[in-house]
Order: structure tokens, then sequence, then C-alpha cells
């Protein structure tokens, strides 16, 4: 099943909720870029500003937070506040496997939680590091960039990692984010991923449907 889940960090944050009902009823799930500051060089939300938010989809809330076990009751929170109990509990909470020291527990946390919970690796980072929890998660998002900012180039070299990823886990939900467009979505369709994020390629068209539309292949 292709899922599309537009990316927050690219739209007008000065009209977030008109920008959220603006793609909503295209797509699958809301992506929202949780930046600190420390494990990346961007800020973006707190957990007061996704209790603002509203949506009629599920929420995929990408915590590229140090530490996010620390934070994931609030964010949850918000979450709750934001889309209602239902959407709630098929909504996201994806954590870095580069950001905790006990992935096993955080991962553990967030099914405690009542959400769905998936692992972010970064470009660089090999699957061998989620021997330990992979069997446990709902979602893995593979990067095809350096996290921190919209707008860079797909990284095509992490395209093995998902097809390796795939054939481990053939019921999985395997996500992309960075650089995402009709094109290097579909050589990531081919490799396996069957989640796609886009921030400047649905926020900045013309037509926000037909992009969103295009990403489904």
């Amino acid at each position: 099943m292709i899922l599309v889940a537009p990316s927050i960090l690219s739209a007008d944050f000065g009209n977030l909720n008109s920008e959220i009902a603006s793609v909503e009823l295209f797509s699958d799930l809301i992506h929202v870029d949780i930046m600190d500051g420390h494990f990346v060089p961007n800020i973006t939300f707190g957990p007061g500003q996704v209790g603002k938010m509203r949506a009629n989809k599920p929420f995929d809330v990408h915590l590229m937070i140090e530490n996010p076990e620390k934070y994931l009751k609030d964010f949850a929170d918000g979450v709750m506040q934001a889309v209602g109990s239902e959407l709630y509990a098929r909504s996201f909470l994806v954590v870095h496997q580069e950001a905790t020291k006990d992935l096993v527990g955080t991962v553990r946390m967030v099914k405690a939680l009542g959400m769905k919970v998936g692992v972010a690796l970064n470009p660089a980072t090999s699957l061998d590091t989620l021997e330990d929890v992979l069997d446990d998660v709902d979602m893995v998002l593979c990067m095809t960039v350096n996290p921190g900012f919209g707008g860079q180039k797909f990284i095509e070299s992490v395209m093995p990692k998902i097809s390796q990823l795939r054939a481990l886990r053939p019921d999985l939900h395997i996500e992309v984010d960075g650089g995402i467009n009709l094109e290097t979505a579909r050589v990531a369709r081919q490799a396996g991923a069957n989640i796609f994020v886009a921030g400047n390629y649905v926020f900045g068209a013309p037509d926000r449907k037909t992009a969103l539309e295009s990403l489904r292949g």
C-alpha cells in the first residue's frame, strides 16, 4: 500500500492549520518534523505547538531530537489534542536510532502510549543497528538526506538499504524522507519504500493534489 505524507516543514507556519487543510484530503498522513537545535541544527515545534494543530488524518511525528524518550509523553499528548483518540491510535511517533541510548526501551515506551512506533535511520546508519527492534516496529524511516533542513538533494545510495529492509520485513512500512519528487519517489518505490514524505514538492506546487497523487505512482 502506497501512502503519502506531506511535510509541514515546507508549509506556511503562520497559517499552519489552513495549510494542513489544503492537503489532508489527498494525504494518508501529516508529517510533522520536530527539531531541537541539538540533534539537528534547525528548530521547529514543541509539544504545545503540535497540540494546537488540527487535522483529519493521522500524524507522522518525526522526532529529530536528542534523548527522545524524555519527551514521548508530551508529544503523544499533543497528537491526541490535534487529531483525537481514533486517529491518535493510527499516528506514528518516530525516533532516531542515533539519538537514544536505549532504542529497545524507547520503542517499548511508544507502544505503551498506544501509538504506532517508527525508527528513523540517517543515510550512513546501518540496518544492523535495528537488530533488536526490527520485529517490534511498525515503520522504519530511511532518511534520503541528512536531517535538519528541507530542500536537500536525494541520496540515491540509500536504496540498497531499503531493498534489504524490504527483504527482511515484507510487511513493514518503509518511509523515505528527503528530496522526494516524482522521479525520486519512483526510484524509492522500486527499491521497496511505500510511504513518501514530501515538503517542497507538495507545498511549492501550483496544484498540491496533483503533486501528492503523482507520488503514488
